[in-house]
């Protein structure tokens, strides 16, 4: 269950780094730190936005639901069961093909980079690698109709 716990942690971090810039995107927080000026680039380019939502709410989302997963999947009812396993590497896998979507776009389209994105592609990665390595350690699945333990 260690991999749901660093799954835990690891997302409350995207959590907070999409929610910042998300709250930024609303304008609901005055400069956005970065460094480099790039974050803004990023942010405020026509592919900060998607559907007219912009893409940071798609981040908070993504790993709020990953938190909730992995908390849901460390307790005590839920530890020997492969469900939250299960979902938390779909998840991830979808943050991740996202992720890598929007990375693209940063290095051939936009031609910028914005570090906290950069910060949350490195997490949904370790979250997916994490999740790969948990899936991979649950034993065959039982046949049909058995319960699953």
């Amino acid at each position: 269950m260690m991999h749901r716990m660093a799954i835990a942690v690891l997302s409350l971090l995207g959590l907070l780094v999409s929610l910042y810039l998300w709250l930024w995107k609303m304008g609901w927080l005055g400069d956005l730190a970065c460094g480099s000026g790039a974050c803004e680039t990023v942010q405020l380019s026509r592919f900060g936005e998607m559907l007219g939502v912009p893409v940071a709410f798609f981040g908070v989302g993504g790993y709020l639901g990953l938190l909730a997963t992995s908390l849901v999947g460390i307790q005590p009812t839920w530890q020997k069961r492969r469900s939250p396993t299960l979902w938390l590497l779909a998840l991830s896998a979808a943050g991740l093909a996202f992720t890598a979507y929007l990375t693209i776009l940063e290095a051939f389209v936009i031609r910028a980079w914005c570090r906290w994105c950069l910060v949350s592609a490195g997490l949904i990665a370790v979250i997916f690698a994490l999740s790969l390595a948990g899936f991979a350690r649950w034993p065959p699945l039982p046949p049909r109709g058995e319960p699953d333990g």
